[in-house]
């Protein structure tokens, strides 16, 4: 049975791409993808899922070898660059910068059909802002 460094190296190879290509595209070292990829060492979710979204293929792909029947269409997600340094500027994860960029696409989702301009870093951050203490005032709430 197929390892999931087994999986990511066909995946990767699938694309045509070299490992320093994905390794860019996921933010980790080509070393640290080299020992995953030859199954020297294990691998964390945030990992595994920069991996997958880069590769544009589903976790379950990757660490189980199950196909789902959107795998084909699955497009790698797109951060864009405004978002990027301000997640940076934040110190946010991986995952919380994903959260970001979807808690964006629902409320731009909720909007009118009117053009709306590309965020900026700063609204960014004023977003994540408003994120955090609509939470801080819900756990304050519940305390």
């Amino acid at each position: 049975m197929a390892a999931p460094g087994d999986r990511i190296r066909d995946a990767r190879e699938e694309k045509g791409w070299t490992q320093e290509t994905l390794a860019e595209a996921a933010r980790i070292s080509k070393g640290f993808l080299s020992d995953v990829e030859n199954n020297k060492r294990n691998i964390s979710a945030e990992y595994a899922l920069r991996i997958a979204d880069a590769l544009g293929a589903s976790l379950d792909f990757l660490m189980r070898g199950e196909r789902g029947k959107e795998e084909a269409a699955r497009e790698p997600v797109k951060i864009p660059p405004e978002l990027s340094r301000a997640a940076q500027e934040l110190g946010l994860s991986y995952s919380e910068t994903l959260m970001l960029l979807d808690a964006h696409g629902a409320i731009v989702a909720r909007r009118s059909n009117r053009t709306s301009r590309r965020p900026t870093v700063d609204d960014w951050k004023k977003l994540c802002a408003a994120i955090r203490g609509a939470y801080s005032d819900a756990s304050k709430a519940r305390n």
